[in-house]
């Protein structure tokens, strides 16, 4: 269960990429809210798992994207990243 949870916070993620690759006007609400999400997905860095460095590395280009304009192609990648965590984790 625990898992599924998970995956759902990567791919409202990917959504929140997707939607920046797209050029739909996002929420800053939203884009908040996931990339807190992944920082709080992101602390099990410290346990060793190298996907939770994605997480970290995916919440920052979140907030980032609020302030700065985002190359699409660092879009497109951290927004199949997610996806396939998302999708592997319902599986």
């Amino acid at each position: 269960m625990l898992l599924k949870i998970l995956g759902s916070i990567d791919l409202a993620s990917a959504l929140a990429f997707l939607m920046l690759v797209f050029g739909v006007n996002v929420f800053t609400q939203y884009l908040l809210f996931c990339a807190g999400l992944l920082l709080l997905k992101g602390m099990f860095v410290f346990t060793g798992d190298v996907l939770s460095a994605v997480d970290l590395a995916g919440a920052i280009l979140l907030i980032l994207s609020i302030f700065f304009s985002i190359p699409v192609v660092l879009l497109w990648i951290f927004a199949f990243l997610f996806m396939g965590k998302g999708v592997a984790s319902f599986i």
